[in-house]
């Protein structure tokens, strides 16, 4: 597999990553073999290191750090929020045009954390076909700006709104993910890291990286009669 390079210089490279790919070794899922990290590393026959994680199963940006020193002051920006992401995702139901989540979510100790997710509405479809007792089922395309960096963030908010996330097998909701696996053959999650903005470590410059949606997406964006999106 070769990796779609977004942004590259000395300092840093940024791929868009494929759904259903891990970005790094991991024991809960130790039957693995193939990972980002292994990927971009022998693909540029340097040592690399992500700044960031992104879920399996979420495609879009993902930068990793050419040196130790960069990695570092890279992650300090995720640690202190001065970073801004944009990430697009099909969820079920009629979203409202722009809204804001505003929620604690847990901690894997149960601690609570401050979580904050801003979203605007796309694109709305309601396609005729029957869901649990509907005749016909709605989704919105959502545009999303997660304000904190919480596990799961997105995907807990919007199931806590319950539009839940097309494709999310932890937090979403069977039987629209059955559904779409049935009628279109789905078979990731349908959620995207759009863009990724940050100040360059060493130029000190900004730096926006976009990514345009994986084939799988857009494959099913059309299928159900959405227009395509891009950066």
């Amino acid at each position: 597999m070769t990796l779609p390079i977004l942004y590259q210089d000395e300092y840093l490279v940024a791929i868009n990553k494929p759904h259903n790919l891990l970005v790094h070794r991991s024991p809960i899922a130790a039957e693995e073999t193939v990972f980002a990290l292994q990927l971009l590393r022998d693909q540029l026959g340097v040592w690399v290191s992500p700044c960031h994680r992104i879920d399996r199963k979420t495609g879009g940006v993902l930068l990793f750090a050419l040196n130790k020193e960069v990695d570092k002051l890279v992650k300090q920006q995720f640690e202190q929020h001065t970073t801004h992401k944009k990430y697009w995702a099909l969820v079920r139901g009629y979203l409202p045009e722009e809204g804001f989540i505003d929620r604690p979510l847990a901690k894997e100790n149960g601690d609570m954390q401050d979580a904050l997710t801003r979203f605007k509405c796309l694109q709305q479809i309601e396609l005729p076909i029957e869901v649990s007792r509907y005749p016909t089922s709605r989704y919105s395309l959502a545009e999303i700006y997660p304000e904190t960096g919480r596990m799961h963030q997105i995907r807990r908010h919007f199931a806590q709104l319950r539009h839940y996330l097309i494709g999310d097998k932890t937090h979403g909701e069977c039987k629209h993910n059955k559904m779409f696996e049935q009628h279109f053959g789905l078979n990731t999650m349908l959620l995207h890291a759009a863009s990724l903005s940050l100040v360059h470590p060493i130029t000190q410059q900004p730096l926006t990286i976009d990514a345009p949606l994986n084939e799988e997406f857009v494959r099913i964006l059309a299928v159900i009669g959405m227009n395509p999106i891009e950066p």
